[in-house]
């Protein structure tokens, strides 16, 4: 039996979550935050959907397995370490845009490894969590 309480608020604490995880991910190449905890942000609003709806609404929400957010996350990082290369630099180090972006501010490789991070750890931790969700069920 599900709360409607919760769900009720769940309903407006998935968008209010997910919009924090997207500014921890944002503010992270300039202050304290990042992928990791932008990630830990999102994947607890999705763990949050999962116990008032259920897994199985909440993996019609994600559209696709959470498993498959690993590679394409590590995909993204991977090219940002290694895009330096073509320009004749050490790896991992730092490209800027030199426009600014409203709202974002400067853009560059560090923000696209944190994207990259912020992907596998939503996927990480959802798909062990509804793993164990799934085979308790």
């Amino acid at each position: 039996m599900r709360s409607i309480i919760l769900q009720t608020a769940t309903r407006y604490l998935l968008p209010i979550l997910l919009l924090f995880s997207f500014f921890l991910l944002l503010r992270g190449h300039y202050y304290p935050g990042g992928g990791f905890v932008g990630g830990l942000v999102a994947s607890i609003a999705f763990v949050l959907h999962s116990f008032a709806n259920g897994t199985e609404a909440t993996m019609k929400i994600l559209k696709r397995k959470p498993l498959s957010l690993i590679p394409i996350g590590l995909g993204i990082s991977a090219i940002s370490v290694v895009m330096p290369t073509f320009f004749g630099l050490p790896p991992m180090t730092g490209l800027w845009w030199e426009e600014k972006v409203p709202v974002i501010g400067m853009i560059g490789s560090a923000l696209f490894f944190d994207l990259g991070v912020y992907l596998v750890v939503i996927g990480v931790v959802l798909t062990i969590l509804f793993t164990i969700s799934l085979t308790k069920d």
